[in-house]
């Protein structure tokens, strides 16, 4: 799980990042961002809606893959950046880690939250 202080808190965080945000779109999920430069630290939320998949325990199994991917690339991420992935896909709960991870790295990549190495 990522740390506290690099989560979203409330509803209305989220709602000016769908408002305001950029979007990058794959097949399995979208990815909005936000600069956010009152904030030291980026803030970064997972939304699998009951739509794309009906079962909680599913729901909370994608949540929890991409957390951990994310928090693993941490040190690569650009400061000040308020960040929400919208799973739009159930195939991401039974896709291999290492696409996963190559599916994730791919959206980021593209919206330049990524340092420049």
């Amino acid at each position: 799980m990522i740390p506290f202080a690099n989560r979203f808190h409330g509803h209305n965080s989220l709602r000016y990042v769908y408002k305001n945000g950029q979007i990058i779109r794959s097949r399995f999920a979208t990815l909005k961002y936000s600069n956010n430069p009152n904030r030291k630290k980026n803030r970064i939320a997972v939304v699998v809606s009951k739509k794309v998949i009906k079962s909680a325990v599913s729901r909370n199994r994608i949540r929890r893959r991409l957390y951990e991917h994310i928090r693993l690339q941490m040190p690569r991420f650009n400061q000040n950046f308020d960040v929400v992935f919208i799973v739009t896909s159930s195939e991401l709960m039974t896709m291999p880690s290492s696409e996963l991870a190559a599916q994730i790295d791919q959206l980021m990549s593209q919206s330049d939250l990524y340092k420049k190495t």
